[in-house]
């Protein structure tokens, strides 16, 4: 995950190169992968130069709180950290964020197709390709616990161009050209 949370975070900066501090919310009722999350987005913000404020919610009033504090602190950027908790807010997370101009990055395109920012990460379409074939396998006879683990081999970054042009962000042309859709 080490070098998914990076790339997130170094796309968030080349979107927002002017980016010098990031908040970072996570739901400590996921408590694995706010772990792993909050030590590799500090290990990438370091090496980066950037600074991290960790903000917490897992709950929808939890949520409207942290973006409470984001109006207070003004971090430059907001990195999102994966999970059903906030793939499920994701409208919720995508409005606060309009609201309060704060560009934000999110795990999974969902968020974007509803008017977030930019996300990067598993392409869900791969994921349940591979479930018809782990499916299909065990219709066929194979063993559930004989089959191997898969983790994701295919990224996508999805760019949502009219939020980006909402918050007065200028796309750079490498970050389209990089994109797999580009939501105009």
């Amino acid at each position: 995950m080490n070098e998914l949370v990076a790339k997130r975070l170094e796309l968030l900066r080349e979107l927002v190169p002017t980016a010098t501090r990031v908040a970072v919310l996570v739901n400590p009722a996921n408590a694995e992968v706010t772990e792993s999350t909050l030590r590799d987005v500090e290990a990438a913000a370091r090496s980066m130069g950037l600074q991290i404020q960790i903000l917490k919610a897992n709950t929808s009033q939890e949520i409207n709180a942290a973006f409470e504090s984001l109006v207070r602190e003004r971090p430059d950027a907001l990195f999102i950290a994966p999970g059903p908790f906030f793939t499920a807010r994701r409208v919720q997370l995508t409005q606060l964020a309009a609201r309060h101009a704060v560009p934000a990055i999110y795990s999974l395109r969902q968020s974007v197709e509803v008017g977030g920012l930019i996300s990067y990460g598993s392409s869900l379409t791969d994921a349940w390709r591979q479930v018809g074939v782990y499916t299909g396998r065990i219709l066929k006879g194979d063993k559930p616990a004989d089959l191997s683990v898969v983790q994701s081999s295919k990224f996508e970054l999805v760019i949502n161009h009219e939020t980006a042009r909402m918050l007065g962000l200028t796309v750079p042309p490498t970050l389209l050209s990089t994109a797999d859709e580009v939501i105009e």
